[in-house]
Parts: C-alpha cells; structure tokens; sequence
C-alpha cells in the first residue's frame, strides 16, 4: 500500500495507538541533554549527539546501554560490557534526574502533528498514546507539548512485561481502548512499531521522518506511510 491509502486504512478503524518519540515529537534534544548530564556525573566522556538518532527507540535501558558501551568503547575500556553493566544502576539514576528536569524544554512537535491529533479526536477516534519511554515521561512530555488531554490512555515501556516490537503493549492496549486490534490502527516511526503491530494483529502506518535506528524507512513492512500526521485523514 502507499501514502494514498493511509486515510483509507483509518477508515476501517475505530481507534488509533501512536508512538512518541520520532512520531509526535523530536526528543533527540533531550536525549542528548539527560545524557551529557549522566555521562559527565559519570565522569565519562561526552556523546557526539549525531550517535544518539540511531540508538533510541527500544527503551531508555537500551538507550543508555548503548550509549555506555559507545562511550567505554571509544575510551579504550577493555571490558566494555562488565564495565557497562557496573555502570548501569547509577547511569539509569543520574539519566532519570537529568531527564526529569529537562523533559520537553529542548524537543519539539513535528510539522502537522498538533494539527493532525485535533482532526483524529474531532472524528471520534479513541487515541492512546503507546511509547517505550517510561510511562512517567510520556505523560509529562505530552502535558507539556499540549497533546495529553487527546489521549485517553498513556502506555511507557515499563506499564507491561514486554515493550515493542513485542506485541504484548499493543495487545494491552487495544484491551484498553475496548477494541480489537485488526480495528486499531499503530501510528509510529520505526520497525519497532511494525514488527510489533503486526505480532499483534494490528494495521499499521509509518511516518517518514522520525528515527527508525538509522535504516531507511521505506524498507520497512508497513501498510502505508505518511509524511505528516494530517495525510492520515486527507480525503
């Protein structure tokens, strides 16, 4: 399918699950400054921000175990793993605080996405907003960025056992919102999305910008893609 078909695939559903970050918001500025400020309590080296891109996406765990293992790597550490892992309850620690103090001052909404949330909500479609980033901030990244009040359910990483590309939160989701998943629609910027939606069940529609660990989008198995948010309910 192509970016024609986005509204049509919207149109036989009766709900929609979208993704955070790469899909609503450009967070990377944030990243960039909860890490610098982990990485130098750590008394590490800092990250050149043109890395961070191709690491988020899978949780903040495995952001910051990527980062750890960059930066130990680039520094000559002979042990990058054992080091990493020591490393990891306070680089988790110092990234929460960081990131606490700075979410949402140094990211911004994508082109259309305020305006194409308001057109989906006006329509009466059911949103939930399913992120791996931790629950706590997703909710305050959204209340920040004015989007929060659209979503009638916020999913982190950490509200179920598993995160994408697991299908598991798209399932629990869809239980959330009362729906079937064949009937909601997966809105994200990655294969972590599509893989997930389609365990689940779920059609499911990519942007084409956001960050999809550095792989060309289009390469991905999706149903369609959009450019903006407000294609996916273009007549």
């Amino acid at each position: 399918m192509d970016v024609a078909s986005a509204p049509q695939l919207l149109r036989s559903c009766v709900a929609v699950m979208i993704d955070l970050d790469g899909t609503m918001v450009d967070t990377l500025g944030d990243f960039a400054k909860a890490i610098d400020g982990m990485l130098a309590d750590l008394r590490l080296p800092p990250l050149d921000a043109s890395h961070i891109e191709h690491m988020v996406g899978k949780g903040s765990e495995h952001l910051l175990h990527s980062v750890l293992t960059h930066v130990l790597s680039e520094a000559g550490e002979p042990n990058v793993e054992a080091t990493a892992l020591r490393l990891m309850p306070e680089a988790w620690d110092r990234y929460q605080w960081h990131y606490e103090r700075i979410n949402g001052q140094f990211s911004t909404l994508y082109p259309g996405v305020a305006e194409g949330i308001a057109v989906l909500a006006k329509a009466g479609y059911p949103m939930a907003c399913l992120t791996n980033k931790p629950t706590a901030f997703a909710h305050d990244l959204l209340k920040a960025k004015g989007l929060h009040s659209y979503f009638s359910h916020v999913f982190g990483g950490d509200a179920f056992e598993r995160k994408k590309p697991d299908p598991m939160p798209l399932v629990k989701t869809c239980e959330a919102l009362g729906t079937q998943p064949a009937k909601t629609l997966m809105v994200g910027d990655s294969s972590n999305d599509a893989q997930a939606a389609r365990g689940a069940g779920c059609p499911v529609v990519l942007v084409t910008y956001g960050y999809n660990h550095g792989e060309p989008i289009r390469a991905v198995n999706a149903d369609a893609f959009v450019d903006s948010l407000v294609e996916l309910s273009a007549t």
